[in-house]
């Protein structure tokens, strides 16, 4: 798309100054992401073209994300803090939508630019660790008294569930004709699936209570700003109503991974509990009065659970012929699958230390 047509594009939100230029930004895996540069001292703007294949409703993903930062904008506002840089700030068109369609059927969305922000691409530090579960923590936080009800724009996610009906299917079409070679991987689902099926009930029961989740909780996803402070976070098409406790899990699963997903030298994967404890530091600074006993219950748990779910998947997708997952090479999903199951192992050696953790931080 050329420069002419991203500025036609980017003339139907409701922007400060005028447009100067159009540029690419990051690396655009989901969506295509662009930075628009505006004259003067006006504020620069984000523009992406969201994914329809990855979120076919992307008028109710939209939807959910300006009632949550409107909820978080007045919680700044009154605490006499900057809404133009402690929370995402979404650009309505000139029919007042979050969301511009072309007459092709693409999605567009405008997003303030946050100058002088810094993001990091890996939480390599116990203080950066730290940081991060205070920013998730601090966006829970603002939101645990929201009660608007939110679309569920990526069916079943983090729904163990729903991962185990399309886990049947996969077993039983054996698309790729791989399953007769995966008994003992198989058997590490199957060892488990009661267990990971007593936590959901939980959740289904009402046991832990449902919130509003970010639901991808890497680091890069939290702006800070030039002292290293956490200013908001970002990235919020993923945010829909689960468990608090499905964001500490990832977080954890993504944050203390002492080695890499897909690690071929699963020696090197393990769980740092130094860092363990530095993000639930962090995260319970935040969010320590907003949580249930049974959330601070069952925290720990939620790392091997989504552990655990990110080894189905990846095992998942390898049986059904790689057709989720991008790979690198024939083997790359069963090579993910090893290094989780890894981490998952590491857990649960752990998990004792790792509830005790939790314990002490909750007092």
């Amino acid at each position: 798309m050329n420069t002419d047509e991203l500025k036609t594009i980017a003339s139907h939100f409701l922007l400060e100054g005028t447009v100067e230029r159009i540029t690419p930004m990051g690396a655009g895996f989901i969506n295509d992401t662009l930075k628009v540069i505006t004259a003067g001292f006006a504020p620069d703007y984000i523009l992406q073209r969201k994914n329809r294949a990855i979120f076919p409703d992307i008028p109710a993903m939209m939807n959910n994300i300006l009632a949550v930062t409107d909820h978080i904008r007045q919680k700044v506002t009154a605490a006499g803090g900057d809404p133009h840089r402690e929370v995402l700030t979404v650009v309505l068109t000139d029919e007042g939508l979050p969301y511009y369609r072309t007459d092709g059927g693409e999605y567009w969305t405008m997003c303030r630019f946050i100058d002088g922000s810094v993001t990091y691409d890996r939480a390599d530090t116990p203080e950066l660790a730290y940081k991060g579960g205070a920013g998730i923590g601090k966006f829970q936080s603002q939101l645990a008294d929201f009660t608007t009800p939110l679309a569920e724009t990526i069916k079943g996610f983090h729904d163990i569930e729903w991962r185990f009906r399309q886990w049947d299917e996969a077993l039983a079409r054996d698309a790729a004709g791989r399953r007769g070679s995966l008994a003992r991987e198989i058997e590490w689902i199957e060892s488990r699936r009661k267990e990971m099926s007593s936590f959901r009930a939980l959740v289904d029961n009402g046991v832990i209570p449902i919130r509003v989740t970010h639901n991808d909780t890497k680091i890069s996803n939290i702006l800070f700003d030039d002292k290293g402070e956490v200013l908001c976070v970002i990235d919020l098409d993923t945010v829909m109503s689960s468990t608090s406790l499905n964001d500490f899990g990832d977080a954890i699963r993504s944050y203390a991974n002492t080695g890499a997903e897909d690690d071929r030298d699963l020696g090197r994967v393990a769980l740092d509990m130094s860092v363990f404890r530095s993000y639930a530091d962090g995260y319970l600074s935040q969010r320590r009065s907003t949580l249930v006993q049974s959330e601070l219950d069952w925290l720990a748990f939620s790392a091997r659970y989504i552990t655990y779910e990110q080894v189905l998947r990846f095992l998942m997708d390898y049986i059904d012929g790689d057709t989720y997952y991008k790979i690198g090479y024939p083997e790359h999903n069963l090579v993910r699958t090893h290094a989780q199951y890894a981490l998952l192992q590491s857990m649960e050696r752990q998990y004792d230390d790792m509830c005790g953790v939790i314990a002490e931080l909750a007092k």
